[in-house]
Order: C-alpha cells, then structure tokens, then sequence
C-alpha cells in the first residue's frame, strides 16, 4: 500500500472527513484492521484565510511548498490539497515536487463524465468559482459550467468563511444554497459541484434533485484507490 500526503487544516472541519472517508476505503477493501498510510500536514486555517483575502498567494504559495516538500521527504507517495481553492496554485505545488498531485478537479471531471453531465453549477468560494482552474478543464472536456452572479458568489463566500469553516451549518444558510441550486437547475444545470470541501458538511444529495459531486468525497476516494492500486 502507498503512503498518502495530505495537506489540511483548510478547514480542519473538511480534513477530518478527508482522513475518514480514505480510511473506510482502504479498511473496505482490505478488510480486518487495515487502514491507510498517511501523512497529514496542517496549515494554520487563519493565516492562509488572511493572506487568501489579500490576494497573496506567493505567500500561500511558499507555505504550501514548503509543506509538500516535508510530506514527500517523510515518505508520501502522492499528494492532496484538502481545499478546492487551494488548487488555484496547484500547478505550482506539483512542479515543486516529484510525486503526483491528484488533482481536484481531475477527479470531478471522471465523475461528471461518468454521468454523461453536459452543464453544471459550480457552487464554492469566490476564489473557486471566479478562478480558472475549473473553468478551464471542463472547457476542454466540452462541459459548459454555471456559476451563481455576483451577489450569490458573495454570500455564498461569506457562508464559507464565516460560518461552515468554524463549523456553523445554520439551517438559513441551508436553504439559501438550495434556493441557489434550484434556480441554476432551471436554468439548465444537469448537477452541482459541491466545490468546497465544507459545502458537503451542509448539503447532501438527499436534498437535491439532481446529481451533486461532493468534492471531499470523490478526491478522499481517488486517495485511497491510488494507494490500493
């Protein structure tokens, strides 16, 4: 079995199920006592929160490095950053390593193909649904990606960092993200990008009559089969 490298912390809410869903997959495959090889290394949710409002993401930049180099020198076999919008300098991370990043939004890709998704709301914070990284990937996949307007990508932002990254999953704030769903579904979206490794602590496909890709689902799960295989 291979020794995952995770990188968390952003929010230490999310890395926890991270940590858990890779563990039930390794342990369901294998069975007994197993469980996975990993190596976790946690940023100070804070500082990266205050130099993300900056826009300083050399600093972020350095900080996430740094902690990719000590993970692949303990011995990590690949790596993972536990937050969608960390990926906004995923490229960068990977090249200053020499094993694997699994990338996010890779792995929502091979799901929305899967399901043969056309169009999909991409729900996250505004550095997530306003960057590239996913735009352009499902782009040159020919999917055609929604994003809220300006005043939801705001107070979905909001949302995240005040409230589901401390933990808060207010019942409001529930129903202000299905009305959002609801509305971009009738607009033509055929599923939602949970897009934010908090998100799938407040929304979950129960409550949504279209498929969602709950992105700490699928990227944890990609870990685990990556160290199976």
């Amino acid at each position: 079995m291979k020794t995952i490298g995770l990188i968390g912390g952003t929010s230490w809410y999310s890395t926890i199920d991270y940590y858990r869903i890779i563990n039930e997959r390794v342990n369901s495959s294998l069975g007994n006592n197993a469980s996975a090889k990993i190596f976790l290394y946690s940023v100070d949710y804070g500082e990266i929160v205050t130099l993300t409002k900056k826009g300083d993401w050399n600093s972020i930049e350095l900080i996430i490095s740094k902690a990719a180099k000590k993970l692949e020198n303990a011995g990590a076999e690949c790596m993972l950053l536990c937050a969608n919008t960390m990926h906004t300098i995923a490229d960068e991370i990977q090249s200053a390593i020499n094993i694997p990043l699994i990338h996010v939004v890779d792995v929502v890709l091979k799901a929305l193909e899967q399901k043969n998704i056309e169009a999909v709301l991409l729900l996250g914070t505004k550095y997530t649904m306003k960057g590239s990284f996913y735009a352009e990937r499902l782009q040159r996949k020919g999917i055609h990606l929604l994003i809220p307007d300006l005043n939801e990508i705001e107070q979905i932002n909001n949302t995240i960092y005040n409230e589901l990254g401390k933990g808060l999953l207010l019942p409001a704030t529930k129903e202000i993200y299905m009305n959002i769903i609801e509305k971009y579904v009738g607009l033509g979206a055929a599923g939602v990008i949970l897009g934010c490794t908090e998100i799938p602590l407040l929304i979950k496909q129960a409550d949504c009559i279209v498929p969602i890709f709950d992105t700490t689902l699928l990227h944890a799960s990609a870990a685990a089969a990556f160290a199976l295989g």
